[in-house]
């Protein structure tokens, strides 16, 4: 009977066994890739928000949070396999009854990477100019929806769905004294919301 015996191979110094074994850097790559991704600094997934721009009479339809406090452009996740721009008419569907929405151009593409909670976050946020929209009774949401509209008319109330949320009408130049979430679109918004033939691209990291 013969006796294998099994002896290290000596590698030059400085050069890793690993190296000299195609399914052993596999085996380490692979490691190192579920750690990264269970990494506490890495998160889990990227979220896709739409949201819509609603402006009458100088005044920008912002959601509030009733219990923190802090507001933002009406909108929600993109669910999979829906059109971005089909997911602001479904959120303003459900968040405030909202028929009809005609969803325009996409003005603001901003992307945000920080911490809530102690867990990072990756979002990406598009945000649309609503160009039309009515309430459940069929009557229009507001008559005249151009910049520039007089500021005399009469701003129309939007009721809310959810207990946890409201929405307001904040006039452009009180932006900044509101907590606008996230902040490269609150600035956006101080900045009077640029242009809305050619979208502008913002990314930030808190």
């Amino acid at each position: 009977m013969t006796v294998r015996v099994w002896k290290p191979q000596a590698y030059p110094v400085g050069i890793g066994w690993w190296r000299h074994s195609y399914w052993s850097r596999r085996y380490f790559l692979r490691l190192h890739t579920i750690a990264a991704m269970n990494s506490p600094a890495s998160p889990k997934r990227i979220e896709v928000i739409s949201r819509a721009l609603i402006q009458v009479g100088g005044f920008v339809l912002l959601c509030r949070d009733r219990k923190g406090g802090y507001s933002y452009l009406p909108g929600g996740h993109v669910e999979p396999g829906e059109a971005a721009s089909d997911a602001v008419a479904r959120e303003l569907n459900e968040e405030a009854g909202l028929q009809e929405v005609r969803v325009g151009p996409c003005c603001l593409i901003t992307e945000q990477r920080f911490s809530q909670n102690g867990k990072p976050r990756h979002e990406l946020n598009l945000v649309f100019h609503v160009e039309h929209a009515r309430r459940d009774d069929g009557t229009p949401l507001w008559q005249d929806n151009k910049a520039g509209a007089a500021a005399s008319a009469p701003i129309p109330q939007v009721p809310s769905r959810e207990d946890h949320i409201e929405f307001i009408w904040v006039e452009g130049a009180a932006i900044a004294e509101v907590d606008v979430r996230p902040l490269t679109i609150r600035a956006w918004l101080m900045t009077g919301s640029g242009g809305l033939e050619t979208p502008g691209w913002i990314s930030h990291s808190e």
